[in-house]
This record gives C-alpha cells, structure tokens and sequence, in this order.
C-alpha cells in the first residue's frame, strides 16, 4: 500500500507571501511506478520528482523558486560565453538509474567541462557521464535527501540556494568517511567564481532587472581575464 505525507508547506520570502513551494514525499514506491509517473506526467509540468530506493520526492516549485533558478542558470550562461566555454543545459532533465535504484530531476544542470563528448541537437549521452553542474533551489531549506541521490549519481559539483544561507557551493570529494558533499568557496566548473561574487549578483537582483545583472555579469568576468 502506498502511503503519502507533506514534509513541507514552505513560506516564502515576504516579498510574495501568497506563493509557497511545496514538498511530499511518498514512501512504498517502486522504480516500475516512478518510471511511470515520468512517463504519464510527460516533460511539460513544474514539478520536480527526486526518487530514492522506494521513496519518491515531488517538489512543485513557486514563482520565487523559479526566478531564482532562471538567473542563476543565465549566470551559468553568461560564464561559459565569455570564458569560450563548450555548455549544454539539460535543464531538469530526469537523471536517473535503475542499478542504483535512485533518481533526481534538477532545477537545471549542465554539462560544461565534458560538454564537448555530447554532440548533435539531441545528444546520446554517454553511460556513466553525470551532468558536472546542478543547480537546486529550496527556498526555506535545503533538502539533504536530494543531496544524498545526487551524490549517488556523480554530479560533482551542486550550488544550492535557500533563504538563510544564500547559494552554497558543494564539490563532490572523497575523504576517510567516504564520499561525500563538502562545501567549497569557488566553482569547480569556474576556477574564477566564488560563492561570495554569485550571492552578490542574487543580492543586486532585489533592486535592478535581470538583464542588469547579467550586464554585470559579463563586466565582472571580463575584468577577471
């Protein structure tokens, strides 16, 4: 029997008190009917659906969430162009694996430093070639058990974002307990940026429009060469 609970009505910012991002998780859950919800759900909805070993996630994201997943995914953009950097944006493309029996659909994620091994429009992506960027919002806090299936898929690198902390940024590394998530101040991905220089853009998005901070952006590189 399938069983189902809310972990969280999250509140948002008091900018937009009457959006919430929503999370449930459904426990007794079998691969054969995550692999079917994909399929009848289709690619064109909001929701996230995060699978871990018989316990599906579903985050259906606010309008806040997704603001702030867009400019962080043009930031990502805006880097690769002006560092003539190879990117694909996969977006939240299904990452999943039936060996491992876990799955997780991003906010975004991009291949940068192995982009050059898909090619074509629709690219045959490679076994055993996790995206090397994801990008995960959650407004209020962030979901550990989303870290744990992404650390079991190989995504090296992950910035996370919430309220509190503002973006993180997360590399993939092995130490004596094991592999796992520790935080680090500059991106794997952009030796260049620093969590610190990406909160500042968050942070100036509150007073100027986002082409102004992508402006920004391509200002700031540029000095950085």
């Amino acid at each position: 029997m399938v069983t189902s609970s809310p972990i969280a009505n999250e509140l948002e910012l008091e900018d937009f008190p009457s959006k919430a991002t929503q999370n449930v998780v459904l426990t007794n859950i079998s691969w054969q009917t995550y692999q079917s919800l994909l399929a009848e759900m289709g690619d064109h909805r909001a929701t996230r659906l995060s699978y871990d070993r018989q316990t599906l996630y579903i985050k259906m994201p606010s309008k806040l969430h997704e603001i702030i997943n867009r400019l962080l995914a043009r930031i990502v953009t805006t880097l690769t162009e002006e560092l003539d950097l190879n990117v694909i944006n996969l977006g939240s493309t299904t990452l999943d694996r039936e060996d491992i029996q876990r799955g997780a659909e991003p906010d975004t994620c991009f291949y940068i430093q192995h982009a050059d091994q898909l090619t074509g429009l629709d690219p045959e992506i490679p076994e055993g070639l996790p995206p090397d960027l994801a990008i995960e919002v959650d407004i209020t806090s962030f979901s550990t058990r989303r870290l744990e299936v992404y650390l079991a898929l190989g995504i090296p690198e992950i910035w996370c974002y919430t309220k509190q902390q503002g973006l993180k940024i997360y590399h993939c590394q092995v130490n004596e307990s094991g592999r796992n998530y520790l935080p680090s101040e500059v991106s794997l991905a952009f030796p260049q940026v620093s969590a610190t220089v990406l909160n500042q853009f968050l942070q100036q998005r509150q007073t100027q429009n986002e082409n102004t901070v992508i402006r920004a952006v391509r200002s700031w590189i540029q000095s950085q060469l």
